[in-house]
This record gives structure tokens, sequence and C-alpha cells, in this order.
């Protein structure tokens, strides 16, 4: 029953997170409240393993989750549930893009989709920002503060504002930050 649930949950999920997996955020933490299978701090853990490995957002997440609710058999499971709407989705739209491409009412679509998804992924920003503080913050400013490593802080924003003046591959500035880092922990 439990292959079934993760089947029927991840393919919802792969049919309504229009924008890419962090589209499917909002419907993670969903998950994480209706079910066992983990909590909303393994979302946050999620999103940092699955950012930092090769593959889309919500293919990580989801063989993640299947993982740990039903093994290796729940996660190929969930793994198919999400990728099996984009799947047929892309083949259909394939199929017929050219003859839709210049149509009025697709372009209008499309222009409406891009505000929503855009919404969707700074609330679950927000969300995540919050979860964070959360966990790390137990009430007081000063706490906060003084967990604040300063090295770190200023390595953001020298990336930061970097990454705003020179336009450079993002894996530039993530070898540059991993440099700078074990520099700095020798």
């Amino acid at each position: 029953m439990i292959y079934l649930t993760l089947f029927w949950e991840f393919l919802k999920i792969g049919l309504f997170t229009i924008g890419g997996g962090l589209a499917a955020l909002p419907y993670l933490f969903d998950l994480a409240e209706r079910y066992t299978w983990f909590t909303s701090e393994q979302v946050v853990d999620m999103v940092a393993i699955a950012e930092s490995t090769p593959g889309p957002i919500g293919v990580n997440a989801s063989t993640f989750a299947g993982y740990q609710a039903a093994g290796v058999l729940g996660g190929i499971i969930a793994t198919l549930g999400f990728a099996l709407p984009g799947l047929i989705v892309s083949i259909i739209v394939a199929k017929f893009l050219a003859t839709f491409h210049e149509n009025r009412f697709v372009k209008a679509s499309f222009l409406g989709l891009r505000p929503a998804v855009t919404g969707l992924i700074f609330a679950v920003g927000i969300k995540l920002i919050m979860e964070v503080l959360l966990k790390e913050w137990s009430g007081e400013l000063s706490t906060l503060i003084s967990s604040v490593d300063i090295k770190s802080a200023i390595l953001f924003v020298v990336s930061f504002f970097a990454i705003l003046k020179f336009k450079k591959h993002p894996i530039v500035y993530i070898g540059a930050a991993a440099a700078i880092g074990i520099i700095l922990k020798l």
C-alpha cells in the first residue's frame, strides 16, 4: 500500500509542479506534515543535498523521500511517479509545439504561469529561511548574531557582489568559495 501511496503522491507533485523542482517544495512540505516519511527539517536538508548533486532537484528529492519511506523500491517508485507526468507532457508538447507556438492563448498561458511559479518559489524561499532561522535561533537576537560565522558572512557578501559584477558561470564561484573555505579552515 505504501508503494501505491508514494506513486500517487509524487505523481500529483510531478503533475502540478510547473517551473521545475523548486516549485515542488510546497508539496514536499505538505507531505512532511501529512506523512511520517520525512520531516520539514529533512525537506530543508533535501534541498541542500539535491541542489549540490547532479540532476534535477525534484527527481533527487523524490528519490530521497521515497527511499526514506520505503527503501530502494520506494525511491524508484516515487521517482517514476514524479517523472511520469513531465515525460507525458513533454511528448505531447513536442508533438504539437510547432502548431501552437504562435497561438495567443498559449503565449498568454505562459505569461500567467511565470509570476505564479516565481511566487511559489519566493514563498518556499521564505519558508526555508524561516525553518533555518527557527532551527538555529532560540528567540534572542544575540543568539542569532553569535551563531553567524563572520568568515562565512564575509564570503557570502563578497561572493554576492562578485556574482552581480562579473557575470561568470556559477561553477567559478562555487569552486572559488570551496577553495577559500578550505584555505580558511587550514
